[in-house]
Protein backbone atom coordinates (compact mmCIF):
# COMPACT_ATOMS: atom_id res chain seq x y z
CA UNK A 1 0.00 0.00 0.00
CA UNK A 2 2.86 2.34 0.84
CA UNK A 3 4.49 1.60 -2.51
CA UNK A 4 1.22 2.30 -4.32
CA UNK A 5 0.84 5.54 -2.41
CA UNK A 6 4.37 6.58 -3.36
CA UNK A 7 3.67 5.81 -7.03
CA UNK A 8 0.51 7.91 -6.98
CA UNK A 9 2.48 10.67 -5.29
CA UNK A 10 5.17 10.55 -7.97
CA UNK A 11 2.54 10.56 -10.72
CA UNK A 12 0.85 13.59 -9.19
CA UNK A 13 4.20 15.37 -8.88
CA UNK A 14 5.03 14.54 -12.50
CA UNK A 15 1.69 15.98 -13.66
CA UNK A 16 2.29 19.16 -11.64
CA UNK A 17 5.77 19.57 -13.11
CA UNK A 18 4.45 18.97 -16.64
CA UNK A 19 1.70 21.57 -16.11
CA UNK A 20 4.20 24.07 -14.69
CA UNK A 21 6.49 23.57 -17.69
CA UNK A 22 3.60 24.22 -20.08
CA UNK A 23 2.82 27.51 -18.32
CA UNK A 24 6.52 28.41 -18.33
CA UNK A 25 6.82 27.74 -22.06
CA UNK A 26 3.80 29.95 -22.77
CA UNK A 27 5.32 32.76 -20.69
CA UNK A 28 8.70 32.22 -22.37
CA UNK A 29 7.06 32.62 -25.79
CA UNK A 30 5.29 35.72 -24.42
CA UNK A 31 2.10 35.07 -26.40
CA UNK A 32 -0.35 37.61 -25.02
CA UNK A 33 -4.01 37.90 -25.94
CA UNK A 34 -5.78 41.29 -25.91
CA UNK A 35 -8.94 43.06 -27.01
CA UNK A 36 -8.64 46.55 -28.51
CA UNK A 37 -11.80 48.67 -28.19
CA UNK A 38 -12.50 52.20 -29.34
CA UNK A 39 -15.72 53.93 -30.46
CA UNK A 40 -17.44 50.84 -31.83
CA UNK A 41 -14.19 49.10 -32.85
CA UNK A 42 -13.44 45.69 -31.35
CA UNK A 43 -10.34 43.80 -32.44
CA UNK A 44 -9.00 40.67 -30.80
CA UNK A 45 -5.26 40.19 -31.26
CA UNK A 46 -2.29 38.13 -30.13
CA UNK A 47 1.07 39.68 -29.33
CA UNK A 48 4.63 38.49 -28.83
CA UNK A 49 6.21 41.48 -27.15
CA UNK A 50 9.80 42.65 -27.62
CA UNK A 51 11.66 45.78 -28.77
CA UNK A 52 11.94 44.76 -32.42
CA UNK A 53 10.28 46.02 -35.60
CA UNK A 54 6.46 45.63 -35.33
CA UNK A 55 4.91 43.13 -37.77
CA UNK A 56 1.10 43.12 -38.05
CA UNK A 57 -0.42 39.92 -39.49
CA UNK A 58 -3.88 39.87 -41.11
CA UNK A 59 -5.31 36.41 -41.79
CA UNK A 60 -7.36 35.02 -44.68
CA UNK A 61 -11.11 34.61 -44.82
CA UNK A 62 -12.64 31.76 -42.79
CA UNK A 63 -9.69 31.21 -40.43
CA UNK A 64 -8.43 33.48 -37.63
CA UNK A 65 -5.30 35.14 -36.21
CA UNK A 66 -4.06 31.80 -34.85
CA UNK A 67 -3.64 30.54 -38.41
CA UNK A 68 -0.19 32.19 -38.24
CA UNK A 69 0.73 30.42 -34.99
CA UNK A 70 3.15 28.03 -36.71
CA UNK A 71 5.40 30.96 -37.70
CA UNK A 72 4.91 33.27 -34.69
CA UNK A 73 7.86 31.87 -32.73
CA UNK A 74 10.44 32.13 -35.51
CA UNK A 75 9.22 35.53 -36.66
CA UNK A 76 9.39 36.88 -33.09
CA UNK A 77 13.19 36.54 -33.23
CA UNK A 78 13.14 39.46 -35.67
CA UNK A 79 9.75 41.12 -35.16
CA UNK A 80 7.34 42.31 -32.48
CA UNK A 81 4.31 40.24 -33.49
CA UNK A 82 0.72 41.49 -33.64
CA UNK A 83 -1.71 38.93 -35.12
CA UNK A 84 -5.21 40.36 -35.52
CA UNK A 85 -8.66 38.77 -35.90
CA UNK A 86 -10.60 40.49 -38.71
CA UNK A 87 -14.21 41.48 -38.17
CA UNK A 88 -16.52 38.47 -38.44
CA UNK A 89 -13.73 36.17 -37.23
CA UNK A 90 -12.50 35.00 -33.83
CA UNK A 91 -13.36 37.34 -30.98
CA UNK A 92 -13.34 40.56 -33.00
CA UNK A 93 -16.53 42.49 -33.81
CA UNK A 94 -19.35 40.45 -35.36
CA UNK A 95 -21.49 43.01 -37.16
CA UNK A 96 -22.29 42.24 -40.80
CA UNK A 97 -22.77 45.92 -41.69
CA UNK A 98 -19.02 46.43 -41.18
CA UNK A 99 -17.72 43.43 -43.14
CA UNK A 100 -15.96 45.47 -45.80
CA UNK A 101 -12.42 46.56 -46.65
CA UNK A 102 -12.98 50.17 -45.50
CA UNK A 103 -14.42 49.51 -42.04
CA UNK A 104 -11.94 46.74 -41.24
CA UNK A 105 -9.06 48.73 -42.71
CA UNK A 106 -9.94 51.85 -40.71
CA UNK A 107 -10.25 49.77 -37.51
CA UNK A 108 -6.75 48.33 -38.00
CA UNK A 109 -5.38 51.80 -38.78
CA UNK A 110 -6.75 52.98 -35.39
CA UNK A 111 -5.23 49.88 -33.78
CA UNK A 112 -1.79 50.66 -35.24
CA UNK A 113 -2.05 54.32 -34.17
CA UNK A 114 -3.22 53.56 -30.60
CA UNK A 115 -1.54 50.25 -29.76
CA UNK A 116 1.56 49.85 -31.94
CA UNK A 117 2.29 53.60 -32.11
CA UNK A 118 4.94 53.37 -34.81
CA UNK A 119 5.35 52.38 -38.46
CA UNK A 120 4.79 48.70 -39.13
CA UNK A 121 5.58 45.90 -41.50
CA UNK A 122 2.12 44.79 -42.59
CA UNK A 123 1.39 41.29 -43.93
CA UNK A 124 -1.95 40.10 -45.26
CA UNK A 125 -2.82 36.62 -46.49
CA UNK A 126 -5.44 36.28 -49.26
CA UNK A 127 -8.40 38.55 -48.36
CA UNK A 128 -6.24 39.83 -45.50
CA UNK A 129 -3.93 41.15 -48.21
CA UNK A 130 -6.80 43.19 -49.67
CA UNK A 131 -7.23 44.83 -46.26
CA UNK A 132 -3.48 45.32 -45.82
CA UNK A 133 -3.25 46.96 -49.26
CA UNK A 134 -6.11 49.31 -48.38
CA UNK A 135 -4.32 50.33 -45.17
CA UNK A 136 -1.03 50.94 -47.02
CA UNK A 137 -2.86 53.04 -49.61
CA UNK A 138 -4.52 55.28 -47.00
CA UNK A 139 -1.75 55.94 -44.45
CA UNK A 140 1.98 56.33 -44.01
CA UNK A 141 1.93 53.87 -41.12
CA UNK A 142 3.11 51.01 -43.34
CA UNK A 143 6.89 50.79 -43.76
CA UNK A 144 6.77 47.50 -45.67
CA UNK A 145 3.76 45.73 -47.20
CA UNK A 146 3.79 41.95 -47.68
CA UNK A 147 0.99 40.45 -49.76
CA UNK A 148 0.64 36.69 -49.40
CA UNK A 149 -1.06 35.41 -52.57
CA UNK A 150 -3.69 38.16 -52.54
CA UNK A 151 -6.52 37.82 -55.14
CA UNK A 152 -6.47 41.25 -56.77
CA UNK A 153 -8.94 41.76 -59.64
CA UNK A 154 -10.19 38.13 -59.71
CA UNK A 155 -12.19 38.57 -56.47
CA UNK A 156 -14.00 41.70 -57.66
CA UNK A 157 -16.89 42.38 -60.06
CA UNK A 158 -18.12 39.72 -62.48
CA UNK A 159 -14.73 38.02 -62.50
CA UNK A 160 -15.26 36.93 -58.89
CA UNK A 161 -17.76 34.33 -60.10
CA UNK A 162 -14.92 32.36 -61.65
CA UNK A 163 -12.73 32.40 -58.54
CA UNK A 164 -12.25 29.40 -56.26
CA UNK A 165 -13.46 31.45 -53.29
CA UNK A 166 -16.76 32.12 -55.06
CA UNK A 167 -17.47 28.53 -56.09
CA UNK A 168 -16.38 27.23 -52.69
CA UNK A 169 -16.55 29.28 -49.47
CA UNK A 170 -18.63 32.28 -50.59
CA UNK A 171 -21.34 30.24 -52.30
CA UNK A 172 -21.45 27.81 -49.38
CA UNK A 173 -21.87 30.78 -47.00
CA UNK A 174 -24.69 32.14 -49.21
CA UNK A 175 -26.46 28.78 -49.28
CA UNK A 176 -26.03 28.28 -45.53
CA UNK A 177 -27.58 31.68 -44.77
CA UNK A 178 -30.54 30.87 -47.00
CA UNK A 179 -31.43 27.53 -45.41
CA UNK A 180 -32.69 26.59 -41.94
CA UNK A 181 -32.01 22.87 -41.63
CA UNK A 182 -28.36 23.05 -40.50
CA UNK A 183 -27.11 25.23 -37.64
CA UNK A 184 -23.48 24.05 -37.70
CA UNK A 185 -21.59 26.00 -40.37
CA UNK A 186 -18.35 24.04 -39.88
CA UNK A 187 -20.07 20.73 -40.65
CA UNK A 188 -22.12 22.35 -43.42
CA UNK A 189 -18.98 23.65 -45.09
CA UNK A 190 -17.18 20.30 -44.74
CA UNK A 191 -20.17 18.51 -46.26
CA UNK A 192 -20.52 20.90 -49.21
CA UNK A 193 -16.95 21.95 -49.99
CA UNK A 194 -15.72 21.93 -53.58
CA UNK A 195 -12.99 19.41 -52.67
CA UNK A 196 -15.51 16.56 -53.07
CA UNK A 197 -15.43 17.18 -56.83
CA UNK A 198 -11.78 16.12 -56.88
CA UNK A 199 -12.57 12.56 -55.75
CA UNK A 200 -13.00 9.73 -58.30
CA UNK A 201 -16.64 9.57 -59.40
CA UNK A 202 -16.96 5.83 -58.71
CA UNK A 203 -15.96 6.07 -55.04
CA UNK A 204 -16.81 9.69 -54.22
CA UNK A 205 -20.23 9.20 -52.59
CA UNK A 206 -19.09 6.32 -50.39
CA UNK A 207 -15.98 8.19 -49.21
CA UNK A 208 -17.97 11.40 -48.73
CA UNK A 209 -20.60 9.63 -46.61
CA UNK A 210 -17.98 8.08 -44.33
CA UNK A 211 -15.96 11.28 -43.97
CA UNK A 212 -19.02 13.40 -43.20
CA UNK A 213 -20.08 10.85 -40.58
CA UNK A 214 -16.66 11.13 -38.92
CA UNK A 215 -16.79 14.91 -39.07
CA UNK A 216 -20.29 14.92 -37.58
CA UNK A 217 -19.20 12.64 -34.75
CA UNK A 218 -16.23 14.87 -33.96
CA UNK A 219 -18.39 18.02 -34.06
CA UNK A 220 -20.91 16.48 -31.67
CA UNK A 221 -18.16 15.49 -29.25
CA UNK A 222 -15.99 18.61 -29.61
CA UNK A 223 -18.18 21.51 -30.82
CA UNK A 224 -15.70 24.16 -29.65
CA UNK A 225 -12.57 22.65 -31.19
CA UNK A 226 -11.08 23.02 -34.65
CA UNK A 227 -12.30 20.21 -36.89
CA UNK A 228 -10.26 17.02 -37.12
CA UNK A 229 -11.13 14.17 -39.48
CA UNK A 230 -9.10 10.99 -39.77
CA UNK A 231 -7.31 10.66 -43.14
CA UNK A 232 -8.22 14.22 -44.16
CA UNK A 233 -5.03 16.08 -45.28
CA UNK A 234 -3.46 18.32 -42.65
CA UNK A 235 -3.09 21.19 -45.14
CA UNK A 236 -6.82 20.98 -45.94
CA UNK A 237 -7.77 20.92 -42.25
CA UNK A 238 -5.82 24.15 -41.71
CA UNK A 239 -8.71 25.90 -43.50
CA UNK A 240 -10.90 25.06 -40.47
CA UNK A 241 -8.64 26.90 -37.97
CA UNK A 242 -11.01 29.26 -36.18
CA UNK A 243 -14.02 28.48 -38.38
CA UNK A 244 -16.08 27.90 -35.22
CA UNK A 245 -16.18 31.67 -34.75
CA UNK A 246 -16.47 32.63 -38.41
CA UNK A 247 -19.60 34.52 -39.45
CA UNK A 248 -20.90 33.23 -42.84
CA UNK A 249 -22.21 36.75 -43.47
CA UNK A 250 -18.58 37.69 -44.10
CA UNK A 251 -18.49 35.19 -46.97
CA UNK A 252 -21.73 36.65 -48.27
CA UNK A 253 -19.90 39.95 -48.91
CA UNK A 254 -17.63 38.18 -51.40
CA UNK A 255 -20.65 36.44 -52.92
CA UNK A 256 -22.48 39.72 -53.55
CA UNK A 257 -19.31 41.81 -54.11
CA UNK A 258 -20.02 44.23 -51.26
CA UNK A 259 -16.72 43.57 -49.43
CA UNK A 260 -14.84 46.07 -51.63
CA UNK A 261 -17.31 48.92 -50.97
CA UNK A 262 -17.17 49.84 -54.63
CA UNK A 263 -13.44 50.65 -54.51
CA UNK A 264 -11.61 49.27 -57.60
CA UNK A 265 -8.44 47.37 -56.77
CA UNK A 266 -6.60 49.63 -59.22
CA UNK A 267 -7.37 52.66 -57.03
CA UNK A 268 -5.94 50.92 -53.98
CA UNK A 269 -2.80 49.61 -55.65
CA UNK A 270 -1.77 52.85 -57.39
CA UNK A 271 -1.80 54.67 -54.04
CA UNK A 272 0.62 52.29 -52.30
CA UNK A 273 3.92 54.14 -51.85
CA UNK A 274 5.82 51.86 -49.45
CA UNK A 275 8.10 48.95 -50.37
CA UNK A 276 6.00 45.91 -51.23
CA UNK A 277 6.61 42.18 -51.54
CA UNK A 278 4.14 39.97 -53.38
CA UNK A 279 4.38 36.31 -52.31
CA UNK A 280 3.16 34.35 -55.34
CA UNK A 281 1.99 30.75 -54.89
CA UNK A 282 1.25 28.32 -57.71
CA UNK A 283 -2.48 28.95 -57.29
CA UNK A 284 -4.85 31.93 -57.13
CA UNK A 285 -3.63 35.12 -58.88
CA UNK A 286 -2.85 34.78 -62.60
CA UNK A 287 0.34 36.00 -64.27
CA UNK A 288 -1.64 38.68 -66.11
CA UNK A 289 -3.15 39.99 -62.88
CA UNK A 290 0.22 39.89 -61.18
CA UNK A 291 1.66 41.95 -64.02
CA UNK A 292 -1.08 44.55 -63.48
CA UNK A 293 -0.24 44.66 -59.77
CA UNK A 294 3.46 45.21 -60.55
CA UNK A 295 2.58 48.03 -62.95
CA UNK A 296 0.38 49.79 -60.39
CA UNK A 297 2.53 49.46 -57.26
CA UNK A 298 5.53 51.76 -57.44
CA UNK A 299 8.05 49.60 -55.54
CA UNK A 300 7.12 45.91 -55.88
CA UNK A 301 9.19 42.74 -55.63
CA UNK A 302 7.72 39.34 -56.51
CA UNK A 303 8.82 36.22 -54.61
CA UNK A 304 7.58 32.87 -55.92
CA UNK A 305 6.75 29.74 -53.89
CA UNK A 306 6.19 26.21 -55.15
CA UNK A 307 3.05 25.48 -53.15
CA UNK A 308 -0.66 26.19 -52.79
CA UNK A 309 -2.45 29.27 -51.49
CA UNK A 310 -1.41 28.99 -47.81
CA UNK A 311 2.29 29.74 -48.18
CA UNK A 312 2.99 30.23 -44.46
CA UNK A 313 1.35 26.85 -43.75
CA UNK A 314 2.77 24.84 -46.66
CA UNK A 315 6.24 26.39 -46.89
CA UNK A 316 6.88 27.90 -43.42
CA UNK A 317 10.69 27.75 -43.70
CA UNK A 318 10.77 29.61 -47.02
CA UNK A 319 8.09 32.04 -45.77
CA UNK A 320 10.18 32.90 -42.69
CA UNK A 321 13.36 33.21 -44.78
CA UNK A 322 11.62 35.68 -47.09
CA UNK A 323 10.57 37.88 -44.16
CA UNK A 324 13.97 37.61 -42.48
CA UNK A 325 15.61 39.22 -45.51
CA UNK A 326 13.54 42.39 -45.28
CA UNK A 327 15.72 43.79 -42.51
Amino acid sequence: MKTTGRLIGWEAAHLLVTYALQIYRRKLNMILKHIYKKQGIKLNYFEIRNNLQPLVLIHAQGVDAVSFENVWGHLSKQYHIYSVDCYGHGESLHNATQYNVEDIGKAIICFIEDVVKEKVYLLGHSSGGLIAAYIASKTELCKYLILEDTPFFSSQGERRKGSFNYIDLSTICHNFINQSESKDFVLYYFSNQYAWNLFPERSKEKIKEKMIAMASKYRNKHPDRNLKVLFWPKAALSAFQGMNKYDPMFGETFYNDSFHNGIPHEDILKNIKCKTIFMKAQTNISEDDLKRVSELVADLQIVRFDCGHGIHMEKPKEFIECLSKLG
